[in-house]
């Protein structure tokens, strides 16, 4: 009905895909900037294809980085995933200071909380919050800006009213940190589509029209 691969020929389907213009990795292109999308492999569409909206291409001077992820049967029974191999390969990268900007996913919180199992959960946390620590510290010094938030919730609901464990996602409003060396952000509530924008004009690149979203600084 839908067309799932644009290498599928002859193929006659009802419902095209939206051809998505003007997205944050199309931007930073037209700029001449370097951008950098990592991730373990049970993210890394989400930091290619799904945030290029549906582009398989990469975009002139992106590199990406593919980490493994672990074998296991499910990941509570390996929580740290592969969140250190990933963090190891981008301190690298900004110590090099090789990108403009970087979309990095870290996938522990959520496929962790899909197990429902909540000391695993709790284990895969800790393991993202010691990485980002070497992250954005390294960052800073660095000179870059950290945009650090999540597009929903998992490991933050485990436990249902009648103490069943939970593993789907939440509903639950999802923190934005912006951590900067130089500038002192003051933000207002908004909504994810609101991220893109307020990247583009604190990096003072122009905010294309298709973007909708409004700023979230204040």
């Amino acid at each position: 009905m839908t067309e799932y691969d644009q290498n599928f020929k002859n193929i006659a389907v009802i419902f095209d895909n939206d051809n998505l213009n003007n997205t944050l990795g199309e931007i930073i292109e037209q700029n001449g900037l370097k951008q950098i999308r990592a991730a373990e492999t049970e993210k890394y569409p989400h930091v290619t294809f799904f945030f290029s909206g549906g582009r398989e291409k990469k975009f002139q001077g992106e590199k990406r980085i593919l980490v493994p992820s672990p074998k296991v049967a499910t990941y509570d029974l390996q929580p740290e995933m592969s969140a250190k191999e990933l963090t190891e390969a981008l301190l690298k990268e900004i110590k090099n200071q090789s990108f403009d900007f970087g979309c990095i996913n870290f996938a522990n919180a959520d496929m962790v909380g899909h197990t429902g199992v909540f000391q695993a959960a709790v284990k895969a946390v800790e393991t993202v919050d010691a990485c980002v620590e070497q992250l954005v510290t390294t960052a800073l010094e660095n000179g870059y800006t950290i945009f650090l938030t999540a597009d929903h919730g998992n490991s933050d609901y485990m436990i249902n009213e009648d103490g069943t464990p939970n593993t789907a996602h939440t509903l639950n409003p999802v923190p934005l940190f912006v951590i900067d060396k130089v500038s002192k952000l003051n933000l207002k509530p908004g909504k994810l589509g609101d991220i893109a924008p307020t990247i583009l004009t604190l990096m003072q690149l122009p905010v294309p029209p298709e973007m909708t979203g409004a700023l979230l600084t204040k």
